[in-house]
């Protein structure tokens, strides 16, 4: 009996210490917010221009391609670029300590200057809009749902205070004669090709670096063209059980989760 309570005391010491050392390490992160918009920011944030933090808008990108286009395409004055090297951590299965040794996680907590958790002031957000910029595909929805579970775990009130969007890129480009269309759905192309038949050119973006900088800045930044989502939570419990059925570590509950709405959805579309 004694040994299993050294080896508990044991876990938990060493607990403390690395939730300890985690918050030395998001401390200094969110000091380094303190100092300006300086080199003490994330070597790859392509930061804007204005001070005017509810003005501005910090673009996280998947890849450096897509990074490359977005900064040709934004408007500097206040929108902010940052890639991110594929997928970061999962929030649900990594603790606390992991997270701040992250890179990734590291720099986007610096870019965006509020500190986490109980170290999180809303007075430090460094830009109005966070918005989340992915691939339309399913690795890109996946680090996008990876981020979000980030941001809700470890800056809830972006969220809840209405900061946190996801960009949606069109999935097709439309030529017909001289005029370019572009499109969002699948059910909008379909209507375009009932109405022009073979007479249009279409075009599948596979990815946000097939976009050029004008095309994506003019479809997917320019405010008053582009289409982006605010990420709401409505019911703040019932999000946080099903971030921990879809992401945890417990396969049972996701695998039940999963059957259950396949059925629900191949009965509704039988109706």
């Amino acid at each position: 009996m004694r040994f299993i309570e050294v080896l508990l005391e044991n876990s938990t010491l060493k607990q403390a210490k690395l939730h300890k050392a985690a918050k030395k390490a998001s401390e200094n992160i969110k000091r380094q917010g303190f100092l300006g918009r300086s080199g003490s920011l994330p070597g790859k944030l392509s930061d804007c221009n204005s001070e005017d933090a509810m003005s501005t808008e910090l673009y996280i990108v998947e890849g450096d391609s897509a990074a490359g286009s977005c900064k040709g395409g934004r408007d500097p004055e206040y929108q902010a670029v940052m890639p991110i090297r594929g997928k970061i951590i999962n929030p649900e299965k990594n603790d606390y300590a992991k997270l701040m040794q992250n890179e990734e996680v590291a720099a986007i907590i610096s870019a965006v200057g509020t500190g986490i958790k109980d170290d999180f002031s809303i007075k430090d957000l460094r830009y109005g809009k966070i918005v989340i910029m992915t691939d339309a595909d399913d690795d890109g929805a996946h680090i996008a749902t990876l981020l979000m579970a980030f941001f809700y775990r470890f800056m809830r009130p972006l969220i809840t205070e209405g900061h946190l969007f996801i960009a949606k890129p069109p999935l097709y480009r439309v030529n017909y004669k001289n005029d370019k269309f572009y499109i969002h759905t699948e059910a909008e192309l379909d209507g375009y090709r009932k109405k022009y038949g073979d007479k249009i050119e279409v075009t599948r973006f596979k990815g946000l670096g097939e976009m050029d900088a004008d095309e994506l800045g003019t479809t997917t930044m320019e405010i008053g063209k582009r289409q982006i989502i605010k990420v709401n939570v409505e019911d703040v419990e019932e999000a946080s059980r099903i971030l921990n059925v879809l992401m945890g570590s417990n396969v049972a509950p996701r695998k039940e989760h999963i059957i259950e709405k396949s059925a629900a959805r191949i009965l509704e579309n039988n109706g």
